[in-house]
């Protein structure tokens, strides 16, 4: 058999990947098996072994993807010109635009990290690294002016992934979630806590939701 071009392996294992995150989320971790996924990507059981040796191997490919994603949008909202705007777009690309499997699986992967161990290291792991990806943007915004928060920048990322997480889990299992109204009223909250300052002007004119008003009133006040 020829050996692969490392594009074409790529390609092959993320779309290996993606066949995982279907079955994952339909069936859940602990029924789906490697020969469901074999099938649902449409490969050979060993040529499946060739890229992922298990189903937590799996789960680490998946976590690792979307880890990179996140830490690639979040350089991005840091170095945008309106900073609220920008994190509001990445609110809006996960509670939004992603499919509802990909909430789904999020909720069972955390559902087995309390009975796996190995999923359990890899879902923590994803857990410390979301978390300081935040605090490190929060604190160079504060450091560059850009907020003038009351709490420190570790408290305002775990209260973020709190918000983040309540939201994944009513989207997940909620069919008739309704998303789109959330996360404006959603990012008000975020804009009071994160109180942007007169250095970032593009932001104070980017208020979204029914509290805008009072929003930027509390801005003012704390910038």
């Amino acid at each position: 058999m020829p050996k692969l071009r490392p594009d074409t392996q790529k390609a092959r294992r993320e779309h290996i990947l993606d066949a995982a995150e279907h079955c994952f989320a339909r069936l859940g971790f602990h029924r789906t098996t490697m020969q469901d996924i074999s099938r649902a990507a449409g490969v050979s059981l060993g040529a499946l072994y060739v890229y992922f040796a298990s189903k937590e191997d799996l789960i680490a490919g998946i976590t690792g993807r979307d880890r990179a994603k996140l830490a690639e949008q979040l350089a991005a909202v840091s170095e945008a010109p309106d900073l609220m705007a920008a994190l509001e777009r990445v609110g809006e690309h996960y509670m939004i635009d992603e499919p509802r499997h990909k909430q789904q699986l999020v909720i069972d992967i955390g559902c087995e990290s309390m009975r796996d161990g190995p999923v359990g290291e890899i879902f923590r792991s994803c857990d410390v690294f979301v978390l300081s990806q935040f605090e490190a943007l929060f604190e160079r915004a504060r450091q560059d002016g850009r907020i003038a928060p009351a709490l420190d920048s570790k408290t305002l990322a775990q209260i973020i992934a709190v918000m983040g997480d309540g939201l994944f889990w009513r989207r997940g299992i909620d069919p008739g979630f309704d998303a789109k109204t959330l996360v404006p009223a959603v990012m008000a909250l975020i804009r009071s806590l994160l109180a942007p300052s007169d250095n970032d002007p593009a932001a104070a004119e980017t208020i979204t939701g029914p509290q805008s008003s009072d929003v930027r009133a509390v801005t003012r006040s704390r910038a």
